[in-house]
């Protein structure tokens, strides 16, 4: 039985994820944890996968994503380098932890009513795993991903 939560990591935390790790083929899309803290950028916060005290997954949390992308309102997040630890995927963590997302979002952020992302197209285990936990697709397509064109999905959060 998994007691996933999910919580902020602050940028001296970085010994709590440090050994998530994905498989090669998919660091292509998501970075990896060591990438994320050098990046320092702004309006990221980060934000740890755990079952019980030991961290899985880490993902980032984009509150600016709006000016990066024309499809964010100002009012939505974006949900970036989603990741679980390679050891640990396919046991159903990823899309626990996306349906959490909902709930732990409208708590950590309460002015804000949604999450967006861009998937690569070709990454179809993650479009599974986003549309099962609750993001649904757009329509839209991001044409400048760095592996290629993207979906966007969005998520809304739970209202208090």
């Amino acid at each position: 039985l998994m007691h996933l939560s999910l919580r902020p990591v602050d940028r001296s935390e970085f010994d709590l994820v440090s050994h998530i790790q994905v498989e090669p083929d998919q660091a292509r899309y998501s970075g990896t944890v060591a990438q994320a803290f050098q990046e320092n950028e702004d309006g990221v916060d980060f934000h740890a996968i755990l079952d019980g005290s030991r961290a899985l997954g880490f993902f980032k949390i984009d509150r600016l994503y709006h000016e990066t992308y024309s499809f964010a309102q100002t009012d939505e997040l974006g949900l970036r380098a989603f990741m679980i630890d390679r050891e640990e995927q396919g046991k159903g963590y990823a899309t626990a932890a996306v349906a959490a997302l909902k709930t732990y979002l409208a708590a950590q952020y309460p002015e804000r009513r949604a999450v967006v992302l861009t998937v690569n197209m070709q990454n179809l285990g993650a479009i599974r795993c986003y549309r099962r936990g609750g993001f649904h697709d757009t329509g839209g397509i991001h044409p400048h991903g760095i592996a290629g064109p993207q979906h966007i999905l969005r998520m809304d959060l739970a209202q208090a």
